[in-house]
Order: structure tokens, then C-alpha cells, then sequence
């Protein structure tokens, strides 16, 4: 309940950031909106860090998961203002499937060696990222824009074994920072090419009083590069 609280709470103030200069700003500038779509490739690092939280085998340690590049396809919908032509806000939403590879697993008490070993199979990873208010600097030339961005993330996340028992969610806030390059074809249609990094806490935690579920609940640290391809309308 407490998760849930603090999840609809960032949301509420999340949208509050990305709505409040629209209000303030509109009225004094005619405003440059945009929506775009892109597809890319997701190069995620090992879920590391991780602690154990399933009932039973609480609080062991678990070594690295590696996992797997996957394809990713991408929305936006960003905001510039005439007034500060340099600066916007945009809002995001991607999708990706960066799968547990199959492999070994250790796991360690707090501080000392390791106390057990065993194979982990390949896991089914589903990963959807809504970059809820990325604060956006460009470089507000003719056609070819440079620019940068970073804001807060929302993290819905899925884990499930092959025989498909019940798995593990996790729902968790953390960080998007990107950088990009967009060429405008015409005044209303462009081309960008952008690099995001995302970062955060997850907690696989949904079932973790569940003896039947895999993979076992745990947290860990998800990180993951992603570069991309995309087209935007701008209006």
C-alpha cells in the first residue's frame, strides 16, 4: 500500500511539472508541440546488486543476471515555447524485452562467502518505461537541433519462468537522461537520432510469500543504454 501511495503520489506531481508551464506559458507565445514515434535497440547491463526478499531465503545475496538486447519501440510527445525557445518539456513512453539469459546463480550471506549455487533458467523480462517529464535543452538552429534531456521514470517491469508460474512485478521511480540530434525534412516533419540512459531500483517483489512462483522475488538495479531512430510531427 505504502509503494502504491508513493507511486500515485510521483505520478500526480510528475504531471503537475509537465502541465503547469503549459498553463503559464501559452497564453503568451504560440507554442511549438510535437509527437514522435522511434524503434531502437535496448544494450541493458546485468541486474546487479541484487537481495533476495523471497519468504524463507530472505535476505541472501544473489550475484549478477545478465540479459539480453532487445529491440525497442518508443512514443513522445514533447512542448517548446517560443518565449524560451531553447528550453521544453517532453513526456515519453517505451517498450522493451530485455530477457534473463540462462545461467549460473550464487547466493552469499551479508558479507561472507557464498552458501549455495544453482542454475538459473531464461527468464521472460518484460520492461515498459514512461518517462513522465524529461526537461529538454536544445540548440534552437534551422534544421539540425542538438540536444539533452533527463527527468523521472516511471519503471513497469515483469518477470516470469518458462513454465509460466506466477512471476514477479515490479513497479519502481528512477532517471532518463538522453541526448539527441534532429533534422528538420521540413518545417513540420523531422528526423532524430537519440541515446537514452535509464536507471533505476526494482523491486520483483509481487509474489515473493508465493513458494510456487518464478523466479524467486529480489530487488536489484536495472540500468540500460538505448539508442534509437525516430520521426516527429511538430505542429
Amino acid at each position: 500500500m505504502k509503494t502504491a501511495r508513493l507511486t500515485r503520489r510521483f505520478v500526480i506531481t510528475s504531471l503537475l511539472t509537465l502541465l503547469v508551464p503549459i498553463v503559464l506559458f501559452a497564453p503568451q507565445a504560440y507554442a511549438e508541440s510535437y509527437v514522435g514515434g522511434q524503434i531502437g535497440m535496448t544494450f541493458p547491463q546485468a541486474l546487479s546488486s541484487g537481495d533476495v526478499t523471497q519468504h524463507g531465503i530472505g535476505g541472501l545475496g544473489v550475484s549478477d543476471q545478465p540479459l539480453k538486447n532487445s529491440f525497442m519501440l518508443g512514443a513522445k510527445l514533447g512542448h517548446y515555447f517560443t518565449k524560451a525557445r531553447w528550453v521544453g518539456i517532453e513526456t515519453g513512453l517505451s517498450f522493451a524485452n530485455p530477457h534473463v539469459k540462462e545461467g549460473s546463480l550464487t547466493f552469499s550471506g551479508s558479507g561472507g562467502p557464498p552458501v549455495s549455487s544453482g542454475t538459473l533458467s531464461g527468464l521472460s523480462h518484460r520492461m515498459v518505461i514512461w518517462d513522465v517529464a524529461t526537461v529538454v535543452f536544445r540548440y534552437p538552429g534551422y534544421r539540425l537541433q542538438p540536444y539533452v534531456g533527463f527527468g523521472p521514470a516511471l519503471y513497469f517491469a515483469s518477470l516470469k519462468g518458462p513454465t509460466a508460474p506466477p512471476g514477479q512485478s515490479a513497479t519502481a521511480i528512477g532517471m532518463n537522461v538522453e541526448g539527441g540530434l534532429r533534422y528538420y525534412m521540413t518545417r513540420r516533419v523531422a528526423l532524430f537520432g537519440e541515446m537514452q540512459y535509464h536507471r533505476a531500483r526494482l523491486g520483483y517483489t509481487s509474489n515473493d510469500n508465493n513458494d510456487a512462483a518464478d523466479p524467486f522475488g529480489f530487488r536489484a538495479t536495472y540500468s540500460a543504454l538505448t539508442l534509437s531512430l525516430g520521426v516527429s510531427y511538430h505542429f
